[in-house]
This record gives structure tokens, sequence and C-alpha cells, in this order.
């Protein structure tokens, strides 16, 4: 889902979203690893009709399951099958790619090692470009620079291919000792926009290492000003400054990350604040070469996995890991990959190998807590966030976490509880905690204490004013209620203009429309919303309804018809059924008797429009 996650504690990727959009969809093209083709079976396993049916289906059997398999994500039982396939034909360089992609995206080094030396004597897969980058590092990692070299720049073609083999031969030659090599090689002005501001990035870190602190200087300055908000920059800056002897520029820089950051800063901002006030010397962020490639493949991997590339990014991920094992935040990384893609346990075990007692240690039990959610181990994961909250009182994240959790499962009374004790620990209610009073509020009303729940979403309005998702959940409440109706009207109104693709929110216009008896209105709103969210029964419901009371019946069975095939609540799915069977029933004309009417025959107000199906997590 994409749920609870909170960029504040994992960061955002080295580039902003423009760039990692053109990267990543640059990325995908050169490198070609999850593009799809059908295996041409060879003729050399025909020895007997009999036999060669039965060796043929097998093969084809096994290569078939491990494509659906990879389209499942699931990339532990792709691996198994496509090594079971090449079994069958160790020859095939198809095969061999694929096995060999999917032990590196499982992190099984050592069949990807064999793999890789395979496709690299190969004619055919001599250039695949994860094969050479992997034997790169295998090389680098045995001190062998020059061969470590050669395969990098083997891997490098086109735009990224050359930006790749670039960083990784530039820290090539930096660990042979050679820094003035290792900056010329990487050449910043002729790298689009994007790749510039990554390069820049990375001389930064090499001029740091090389001893070169004005050329590193000059070029996180350049980083800070076009993007202050990216933890992993920051927090390289601000180190650079500390350990170069200038504490008033390291907490200039870290103060100006916080303040545009949500929430309260990202775990590692505050942990390095802390150390910032202290008396110890304060070490560079990258401080060997090795940890240098593995943050190379942790930047590209985080761009390409926050893009939608993930297939992609988790074979980046796992390389930075290759290099670094017991790095923090390519693991953090791949975890999310593994949530993203429905594998919660692979995730929870993912985020056990993170050392313990770092600043995310707390950030990383509330992940783990909410996959054993997703898990329906709700249990387990409450224990574990009161655990949490029980040895840091102060800290709100884990009883934030129980909240949602709570809401989610429709716990309403424990997700007041846990909201209010959130609240109690706020010393002065800034613009970023206005997701505290909407979560309680929206909890309140699910429970029938509407006087408590206007008084926190009007709350929650007050500390951020053009929150769609505020400005929706109470001018619809007001509407439904037939209270404030121009008031409500007019704060759902804005809610779309902010956000006109929010099925949701576009629904919520069309219902108060259909309230007040307008109903032309009302099936021009609907019909987009069922547009945007074609998957949800309250909608396709709200749809009917309307088109029925403008006279388009054989539509409006149509539209209940596929609200019940979308499994509405029971209750829901009982009202569908009653107006499948007898319609709605006939409205006086005037309006007021209209309004009256409607509200009668309207099913239960359904808070998914409002709270995204999840239970509305603010983001």
């Amino acid at each position: 889902m994409r749920d609870f996650r909170d960029s504040a504690i994992f960061g955002a990727s080295a580039m902003n979203s423009t760039r990692a959009r053109s990267f990543a969809r640059s990325m995908a093209l050169v490198l070609g690893v999850a593009s799809n083709f059908l295996l041409a079976l060879p003729s050399a396993h025909a020895r007997t009709p009999d036999g060669a049916e039965i060796e043929s289906r097998s093969l084809l059997g096994a290569y078939l399951a491990g494509r659906h398999a990879r389209g499942q994500n699931d990339s532990a039982a792709a691996a198994k099958l496509f090594r079971n396939a090449l079994a069958r034909d160790p020859g095939n360089d198809i095969l061999l790619e694929q096995t060999f992609l999917m032990d590196v995206t499982e992190g099984n080094w050592s069949r990807a090692t064999e793999m890789a030396k395979q496709l690299a004597a190969s004619n055919e897969g001599s250039q695949n470009r994860v094969a050479r980058l992997y034997l790169g590092l295998v090389e680098f990692k045995g001190k062998q620079w020059a061969k470590a070299e050669d395969h990098f720049k083997a891997a490098g073609s086109g735009p990224i291919g050359d930006l790749t083999s670039s960083l990784t031969r530039a820290w090539t030659r930096l660990a042979a000792g050679e820094a003035d090599e290792a900056l010329q090689l990487i050449e910043i002005n002729k790298q689009a926009e994007w790749a510039q501001f990554y390069l820049r990035y990375h001389r930064a870190l090499i001029a740091d290492i090389g001893g070169r602190r004005g050329e590193a200087r000059t070029n996180y300055e350049r980083i800070f000003k076009a993007d202050a908000r990216t933890p992993r920059t920051a927090l390289a800056f601000t180190h650079h400054a500390a350990n170069s002897g200038d504490p008033k520029l390291a907490k200039t820089v870290l103060a100006e990350h916080m303040a545009k950051s949500s929430v309260d800063g990202h775990p590692m901002a505050r942990a390095l604040r802390d150390q910032l006030n202290g008396t110890d010397k304060v070490p560079l962020m990258i401080e060997t070469t090795d940890a240098g490639l593995a943050e190379v493949f942790y930047g590209l991997g985080e761009a390409l996995t926050s893009e939608g590339g993930v297939a992609v990014g988790a074979v980046y991920l796992q390389l930075a890991l290759f290099m670094q094992p017991d790095f923090p935040f390519a693991l953090a990384a791949l975890a999310n990959v593994h949530e993203t893609t429905k594998r919660h346990d692979t995730a929870i075990g993912i985020y056990d190998r993170i050392p313990k007692g770092t600043p995310l240690s707390a950030s990383i039990e509330i992940r783990k807590a909410i996959n054993l959610n997703q898990l329906e181990r709700v249990d387990e994961a409450k224990s574990l966030l009161e655990s949490l909250a029980e040895r840091d009182p102060n800290d709100i994240k884990p009883l934030d976490a129980l909240g949602n959790i709570m809401r989610v499962r429709k716990r309403f009374d424990e997700s007041i509880n846990y909201y209010s004790r959130a609240i109690a620990l706020l010393p002065k209610p800034e613009k970023r905690h206005w997701s505290y009073w909407y979560s309680r509020g929206t909890s309140y009303e699910r429970v029938k204490k509407w006087p408590l729940a206007e008084a926190d979403l009007l709350k929650a309005m007050q500390l951020a004013p053009d929150e769609p998702m505020i400005l929706n959940y109470l001018g619809y409440s007001w509407i439904d209620q037939n209270r404030r109706l121009k008031e409500g009207m007019a704060l759902i109104e804005k809610a779309v203009a902010m956000k006109p693709d929010d099925g949701y929110i576009v629904d919520s216009l069309g219902w108060a429309h259909f309230k007040q008896g307008n109903f032309k209105d009302a099936v021009r709103f609907l019909e987009r919303a069922v547009e945007l969210r074609p998957e949800d029964p309250v909608l396709n419901d709200h749809l009917g309804d309307a088109l029925w009371r403008v006279g388009r019946e054989r539509e409006a069975k149509y539209q209940w018809e596929q609200s019940l095939m979308l499994k509405p609540e029971p209750e829901d799915a009982e009202k569908v059924r009653k107006k499948l069977a007898n319609g709605l029933a006939s409205l006086v004309v005037p309006k007021a008797v209209r309004t009256k009417q409607a509200k009668a025959d309207a099913p239960p107000v359904s808070r998914k429009r409002a709270d995204n199906r999840t239970g509305g997590t603010p983001q």
C-alpha cells in the first residue's frame, strides 16, 4: 500500500522527481533487462519423438513458469525455474541472462558470479551490461583495478551506460590512488541536466576523499542550492563541512534541509544534528571507495524504484549491497521494493539485516509492524509498536502508526486513543501536524461523535487550509447532514480543483450534487469518478443512483450490478440488491422534497472516497 510509507524515514532519490523520471525512462531503455521475448526451443533435444516432446515441454514449461514468476515479482521462484530450464539447455544465452538477473535480484552471489563469467565469455552475452558491472565489482573487491575498469568500461553505452561507466571507473581510479584521473572521468558539462546533478554529487564525494576539499565544497554548494530537500546529499554536505572544520556551515546546511523536510526530518539528520552539538569529530559520510561504489548503485537503484522501475532498481540495490552488505539506506530501499511487490515476509527479513542501534532503528521497527499488519498479524504489529512507544514515550511516530493501523481495521475507539496520545506530545501545533487532527476527526465521525469530529477537522483545516483530504471530508460531511450546504460545496469544489484526477474527491462532488437534487450535474461528475476509479463498488453504486434519477434506468442497473461484482460492504450490498429489484422511490417535484428523498434513498456514507480506501493515511 502506498499506505504508510514515510519519505521522511527513508529519504528521497538523489535526484528530484523530474530528473528521476527522465533517468528511469532512459535506464529502462538502455539496459533492457526486463524485455519480453519468446524462447525458440533448439532442435538438439529431439533425439526421439517421445523424448523430444517431453524434453521440450519441460523446458518450455520451466521457462514460461519462470517468466510468470518474474512478472509476479517473485524473483526467488523465478530464479529456481530459470535454473531448471537452463539445466536442460545450458548453452542458451537468453536463459543464462534471465537466471543471472534473478540470482542477482535475490543476492545469490556464488551462482551469479559463475553465470556472469559465462555471459561475458559468450558472443551473445559479452555486452550484457549488468554482467559486466557485476564482474567489475568482483574485480574491484579483489583490488584488481585494471580488470575492474575494463569491465566497467565495457558496460558503458548510450547516455545511461556512459553515466554508470564514468562513475564506476572514477571510483576505481580513486581506489588505485589516481584522484586527478578519477575527477577527469566525471565530465559534468557533457551530460544531461539530471545526470549533471548526480555526477556533481559523486565528484564532491571523490574530491573529499581525494583531499580536494575546495573542489568538494564547490560541488556540494551547487547541489544543495539546486535541491536542499534530498536527505542523502544534504547529509553528505553537512558531514563535509563539519569534517573540514566549519561547524557553523554544517549547522546552517542541516537546519535549512530540516526546515524544508516533511514532519520532523530524517532520523539520520536528527542524529547528525545532535552529533554536531557534541565534541567528537564528525567523519565524512563516504570514507572509502567501497562505500563510494555502493553509493553509486544505491542512488541508481533508489531512483529507479521510486519511479516504478522496480525490477531494474532491485538489481542495482543488490549490487550496492554486494559492495556494502550492511548499508542501511540500500537495505531499507530494497525492503521497500518488496513491500511494493507485496512480499511482506521478505521485506521484514531485509529490515532485520539493518544493523541495530542506528538512528533508523525505531523507523525500521515501525516498517516491520506495518508489514506484519499487511500479513494480517495485527496483534504482533500492535505489540511491536506499543513496545516501541513504551521505550520512548516522547516518540510520536509509533503512536501515529498504531492509530493508522487501528483506523484501517475499523477499530476506531482504539485509533482515537492513539491519536489523542500523539497529539498530547505536540508542544505547539504546526502546519505539518494537521494529519493527527484529521485522522482523529475521521475516527470520531465513524463512531458518530460528530461534534468532536467537526472540531478536529476544523482544527486540521486551520493548520492546513489547502489540504484536499480535509476539504473533501469536512465538506462532504456537512452536505451529508444537510448543514452548511453552501460552505460544504465550496470546500469540495476547491478540493476537486486541486486534485481533479482523484476519483474519490470527484465522487464527493458528484454525490454532493445528488444530495441536493442536481442530478444532471451529479451524473457528470460521478461518471468521471468511475472513469478514474472503476474498481470501487461505492462509486459505481453512486453513479447508478444518479443515472436512475435522470431516467437512464437500464444504465443505472448496470452500474448497480457492477457495484455488486466489486464486492461492497455487506450492508451496502443489501441496499444495492434492493435497488436492483425495485429501483429508487419516486421523487416529488419540489426541490426541498427531492433533497429529503435523495437522503432517504442514499446508501450509508462511505468514507473510502475521502480516505482513499486504506484509511486515508495522510502522506
